[in-house]
């Protein structure tokens, strides 16, 4: 058996400060920089980069090509998958009740994050609420509830202000629903309170 086929975890980059528990996996091409800790039976998929000083917690799940920005800890209960953006000191929660006191270990309540959502510097959500693929959650927005997929959101509590593109930029949707990212060339289209990306949108002229 090869040297790596023995050692997997020299498929991925860690500082030396960093701590990786036994148990982990992690997969090829990610980074892991200073001071930050990989807890036991959590899953981290391959090309992440995983910024300075931040937690990973058991049962945690990353896809691939997520990215951590520093000061950011991920508890038990969340599900980010491919894509993912975590801004700097931006804060995840898994009881909705905590007591120093009152052990809730058994309580930790779910957020899963879709495909390409990103989270702004210094947000919070408070657990059991999803974000939907490609949301876009503000700077500093506190999140009380589901965000829906595209969706942008802002503020203490966080309110739906509009949508966003796959390429983070705002869409603006004609009279039939239909808009078009600046940046992609990509066309959506809004109807019942909902987006959805157009397939061959690119080559299809706004109305």
């Amino acid at each position: 058996m090869s040297e790596d086929a023995a050692h997997p975890q020299l498929a991925y980059n860690a500082h030396p400060t960093a701590v990786i528990d036994e148990g982990c996996v992690i997969g090829a091409g990610t980074r892991i920089w200073h001071f930050s800790h990989i807890m036991p039976d959590c899953r981290i998929g391959e090309n992440c980069n995983i910024g300075q000083n931040v937690v990973v917690s058991p049962q945690v799940v990353l896809g691939n090509n997520v990215k951590v920005q520093n000061n950011v800890s991920i508890y038990t209960g969340v599900v980010c998958d491919d894509d993912v953006f975590l801004g700097p000191s931006m804060v995840f929660t898994n009881v909705i009740n905590p007591r120093s006191a009152v052990v809730r270990r058994g309580e930790y309540q779910r957020t899963h994050v879709g495909k390409g959502a990103s989270i702004g510097a210094n947000a919070t959500i408070v657990c059991g609420h999803d974000i939907g693929p490609y949301a876009f959650i503000g700077a500093g927005a506190v999140v009380t509830k589901a965000v829906p997929a595209y969706a942008l959101v802002v503020g203490n509590p966080a309110r739906h202000m509009g949508w966003m593109s796959a390429f983070g930029h705002r869409l603006h949707f004609d009279a039939e629903g239909y808009a078009q990212c600046a940046e992609s060339g990509e066309r959506y289209r809004l109807r019942d309170g909902k987006v959805e990306a157009l397939e061959g949108s690119a080559d299809r002229e706004l109305g």
